[in-house]
């Protein structure tokens, strides 16, 4: 039996998330007080009690969800034994939540990661015009059918595939107008569902480009460290270890393709067969559950969560 733990990306973010672990546990606190100091800004409050709108902003959003998974991470740590490097055999984490991910395995540090995220969310945020862009979700479509589409609509704008999230559902990412006609053809080739997405910007396509150099010169000022345990790359679907390699992979990702199911399936083949989502919500589950059918997937987000999860020493 070997374990995995992941981390959810932007979307999982829901008010009041992280407020009873840190009720119940002081080392949940800590974190939560240690990304407050990081960013100068009560974080933990805008979690805890919104107001929703707020807290959806990608530049909250994205260190929030941070902080919760580590809150999470720390406490099965103090309470459940957990020693990474003897009880993980891997890491992953979708979009944002391969720096917590990264954090986790102690590549960066809280504060570190805190930081670079609230750059990451604002360089996202603010390298399309508000409007010029838009993201889609095709259900029922696999990601070599999504990328024909993408090709046929982008007409000389940008449409790219911008998540493979395996379980049939692929997201692409691009120009509105190109984004617009995706939806079109593919529901003129039958595919199961095809919606636009509400979204602030257009993430993870060529028209972030922006962000990934601001990314790039921020992460050329922090600390890096190899990872404890490996961590799956978004933009690779295959372990990173040496952190110029990481740094390489994170930029990339700004603009490249999430390619979960991918990694899930490397993992799976890895022979990684217990897969735990470590923080707010269970869309990761859901997906874990459809791409490797033969493993196991569970949130550990609350304290009945922690309660549950298996006593390690």
């Amino acid at each position: 039996m070997a374990r995995a733990f992941i981390f959810p990306g932007q979307g999982s973010q829901a008010v009041g998330m992280g407020r009873a672990l840190a009720e119940s546990f002081p080392q949940a606190k800590a974190v939560f007080d240690e990304v407050d100091e990081a960013l100068g800004q009560s974080l933990s409050t805008l979690m805890f009690e919104g107001p929703t709108e707020e807290l959806t902003l990608t530049a909250n959003a994205q260190p929030a969800l941070m902080a919760a998974s580590l809150a999470v991470v720390r406490v099965l740590q103090a309470t459940r034994g957990l020693d990474l490097v003897r009880d993980v055999a891997a890491v992953a984490g979708h979009s944002l939540g391969e720096y917590t991910a990264l954090a986790a395995a102690g590549t960066f540090t809280i504060s570190d990661t805190a930081r670079l995220l609230r750059i990451r969310g604002e360089a996202m945020q603010g390298a399309v015009a508000p409007g010029a862009g838009a993201m889609a979700a095709l259900i029922g479509a696999d990601a070599e059918l999504a990328l024909s589409i993408a090709s046929e609509a982008a007409e000389g704008d940008v449409c790219d595939v911008a998540n493979d999230n395996g379980a049939g559902q692929v997201v692409l990412s691009g120009g509105k107008a190109a984004v617009e006609r995706a939806v079109a053809i593919a529901q003129a080739r039958g595919i199961k569902r095809a919606v636009m997405l509400n979204v602030s910007a257009p993430f993870h396509c060529s028209m972030m480009s922006p962000a990934a150099e601001a990314m790039q010169d921020a992460l050329t000022r922090v600390a890096m460290k190899a990872p404890l345990v490996p961590v799956y790359s978004n933009v690779l679907a295959s372990p990173v270890v040496e952190p110029a390699a990481i740094r390489q992979a994170l930029v990339a990702q700004v603009t490249g393709t999430v390619r979960w199911r991918e990694c899930v399936e490397a993992m799976a083949a890895a022979g990684i067969d217990q897969f735990y989502e470590i923080g707010s919500g269970k869309v990761l589950t859901g997906l874990v559950k459809r791409i490797a059918s033969g493993s196991t997937a569970a949130p550990v987000g609350t304290p009945d969560d922690v309660a549950a999860f298996p006593t390690l020493s």
